[in-house]
């Protein structure tokens, strides 16, 4: 602790700083998610598993991401009120921290097609919210899937990024294990972010 003068015979203490930070500090009531990165259970029938990396604009992992995700069902329909028609039980969120290499994952159900407000069909996706230290909002993206090649190539959101390569950065690539959907913060390959 440092004293300082503030008069004649008369001291204060000062407690020691703490390390700057761009935000903060975090409490963590409002952040656990009891199902986590569980959209749908282990063992549930049609899941798929998206996996993938968050990296900086020096492609080294960022360890203390968090992964938001928010779908509609197979059907195309949203656990909220104003969609009557959501499947029984399927919340459609999830959340996961990221691992001291940068790695996430989430199990899920492939959303189904779902109309934006002009009443356009969008391709399958997933809504992505990425926090992190440094960030004073949260950066917003999508994850859309290879093998909707069809689906992709008319969804409004998706061809309003004219360049191939930029909007390659929005399309989760199938593996053995389910999808691969990489998330690069900014620099070269820097993932669409979406203002909202």
């Amino acid at each position: 602790m440092n004293a300082v003068p503030v008069g004649p015979g008369r001291r204060v203490e000062r407690l020691p700083r703490t390390p700057s930070q761009t935000i903060g500090p975090y409490f963590g009531f409002a952040l656990p998610w009891d199902d986590g990165p569980f959209v749908v259970a282990e063992g549930t029938a049609g899941a798929i598993r998206v996996s993938g990396r968050v990296t900086d604009g020096h492609g080294d992992p960022v360890p203390d991401c968090l992964i938001e995700t928010w779908q509609a069902d197979p059907a195309g329909h949203f656990d909220h009120p104003a969609d009557g028609n959501a499947g029984a039980g399927f919340k459609g969120f999830g959340r996961c921290p990221t691992d001291e290499d940068g790695r996430f994952s989430i199990l899920t159900l492939k959303p189904g097609r779902v109309a934006d407000l002009a009443g356009e069909l969008q391709a399958p996706h997933i809504d992505v919210s990425v926090f992190a230290r440094g960030l004073l909002k949260r950066l917003v993206t999508r994850i859309y899937f290879d093998d909707e090649a069809e689906a992709n190539s008319s969804d409004p959101i998706l061809t309003a990024v004219p360049d191939l390569q930029v909007r390659a950065t929005l399309i989760a690539v199938r593996t053995d294990d389910g999808y691969r959907f990489d998330i690069r913060l900014q620099g070269d390959g820097e993932t669409v972010f979406f203002d909202l």
